[in-house]
């Protein structure tokens, strides 16, 4: 059976996540309204000078936008809030660690969203015990 494993496409990562995020707490999610998930294969090269990464493989995920603490009613239109995964630096991190899949995946999700929305680690180590 070894011959059939495979990596999964962005498309089937990105369906991954939308599961993973679908099985998040409740209260987690009504935070996210209307934060979009992604699937790259890299961040771009305009993300990883931002983020002063060595590598393209340093970078597991990203949140881009505005997270609550820092929305008001007077804001003018903006883009949507995003999260980006990023498939191969996810897939490189999965072959050297002994982490299934889906927790990496649900992993980074949490703490994408969860660090740009103010959350504390140990608030999105209780999301990830609740979310078992």
């Amino acid at each position: 059976m070894w011959t059939e494993l495979k990596a999964p496409s962005l498309a089937e990562m990105e369906a991954t996540a939308y599961e993973i995020f679908k099985g998040l707490p409740t209260e987690f999610r009504k935070l996210c309204e209307g934060v979009i998930v992604r699937v790259d294969d890299f961040p771009t090269d305009e993300v990883l000078d931002e983020m002063e990464c060595e590598s393209e493989f340093d970078l597991l995920g990203l949140f881009q936008g505005v997270g609550l603490p820092q929305q008001s009613f007077g804001d003018v239109a903006r883009l949507p809030n995003m999260v980006w995964l990023y498939r191969r630096p996810i897939l490189d991190y999965w072959a050297e660690h002994d982490e299934s899949l889906g927790h990496i995946v649900r992993h980074v999700l949490i703490h994408e969203i969860g660090h740009h929305f103010g959350l504390s680690d140990d608030d999105m180590a209780a999301i990830e015990a609740r979310a078992d």
